[in-house]
């Protein structure tokens, strides 16, 4: 039995967000009787329950500020190597999802290396660019993203343009790499156009079906909400901007507010977070349209979600992007600005042009980014030790 322990996520069942996403789905579609998973879960107590079959074990965590994440890793690491010596477990990896606690890994990799247990790392996109964090925590990121890449006996990147940037980057450490995507599924929403949920929810928005553009991320600078507001504001579509976005206490909203004055164009709407995955699907499916401007990171989870279920996707030129994107899409830039051009053009395409794009985008989804595709890779790559 190969004993696979997940350090990273929040933990299990997912509610919201990438990791979360990936590991409910991972345990969740597991084909192979050879593996059985641990998974961390951040909670107020330390009980341990099973989901989806895997062991979940929480871990109780001080509220510290930003620091309680990379905290809650090293609580995860310490149960984890504690939990295989006391089972006298054999075969086991331990998969760490982002880069957080390079300057402690090394502690734990020595222990993990006379205990026989290989460590692997996701290192996620490129944290140590983020906008949100100072200059300080920004050197943190980039220096714990290094040490990750040092101690790791396999880095899982799920862009190849992160895989590329870490052998460049690196190339001195001779990092071990392997590519395996995000996941994503097209199936489509399980409530209906006249679902009471769908219904309501588009009335208190004052939206209607097919008559607005989507964005759907977390509301940080760089995922360009300036220019795509900007942009739109200075089009002539007559259809609604809807962004799907958490903005509570988010300092960003105010600047963002002083710099473009959204509030005077009564297309733009703010409407909040959307729990309901069924909801949110039904809310992509409905679109005419989904904006997609992050310029950090690798496979972007809601890229895939949008090109699985809108129609027409218009994204940033950027390589993650592209690389996700292909011939499904539409792009813009911020070199040019020809995002405006770009809406007024979208709204000439026939239908057969939507069509042929929706077609390509969905192909890729189903080719490359399934999540029966993500969870075999994985399987594979734990039960082989390498992937092909």
């Amino acid at each position: 039995m190969k004993n696979i322990f997940i350090i990273g996520s929040k933990g299990v069942p997912a509610n919201y967000g990438g990791f979360e996403t990936f590991v409910d789905e991972l345990t969740k579609k597991k084909a192979s009787k050879y593996i059985k998973y641990h998974v961390s879960c951040l909670a107020n107590n330390r009980d341990t329950f099973e989901y989806n079959g895997a062991r979940c074990f929480n871990v109780k965590v001080p509220s510290i500020g930003s620091a309680k994440a990379i905290l809650y890793d090293i609580y995860s690491l310490k149960k984890t190597i504690n939990y295989i010596k006391e089972n006298n477990l054999s075969d086991c990896v331990v998969y760490v999802l982002a880069c957080r606690i390079g300057p402690f890994i090394g502690y734990f990799k020595n222990k993990m290396k006379k205990m026989g247990i290989s460590l692997y790392v996701n290192p996620d996109g490129h944290e140590w660019k983020r906008s949100k964090w100072s200059k300080p925590v920004r050197a943190y990121w980039k220096y714990s993203e290094k040490l990750m890449v040092k101690n790791s006996d396999l880095l899982i990147c799920d862009s190849i343009g992160i895989e590329n940037y870490i052998k460049l980057d690196y190339k001195k450490l001779a990092p071990k790499t392997t590519y395996i995507a995000y996941g994503a599924d097209i199936k489509m929403s399980s409530y209906l156009d006249n679902d009471i949920n769908v219904l309501e929810w588009f009335k208190s928005n004052n939206i209607l079906k097919n008559d607005y553009f989507l964005i759907v991320g977390r509301f940080v600078p760089e995922n360009n909400y300036e220019l795509i507001i900007l942009e739109f504001m200075k089009s002539t579509t007559k259809k609604d901007l809807v962004i799907i976005s958490n903005i509570e206490k988010n300092l960003f909203y105010d600047k963002l507010l002083e710099n473009t004055n959204f509030t005077k164009d009564s297309r733009i709407k703010f409407v909040g977070t959307v729990y309901d995955q069924e909801l949110l699907k039904k809310i992509r499916e409905n679109a005419y349209g989904y904006f997609h401007g992050h310029e950090v990171g690798g496979t972007n989870p809601s890229l895939l979600e949008a090109l699985a279920s809108t129609k027409l996707n218009l994204l940033l030129d950027v390589i993650f992007n592209k690389e996700v994107g292909n011939d499904g899409v539409l792009y813009f830039n911020k070199e040019n600005n020809n995002l405006k051009n770009l809406i007024e053009s979208s709204e000439k395409l026939s239908q057969s042009e939507i069509d042929i794009l929706e077609n390509n985008a969905k192909k890729r989804i189903i080719k490359y980014y399934s999540w029966d595709k993500i969870i075999h890779d994985y399987e594979q790559l734990f039960l082989e030790g390498e992937f092909k």
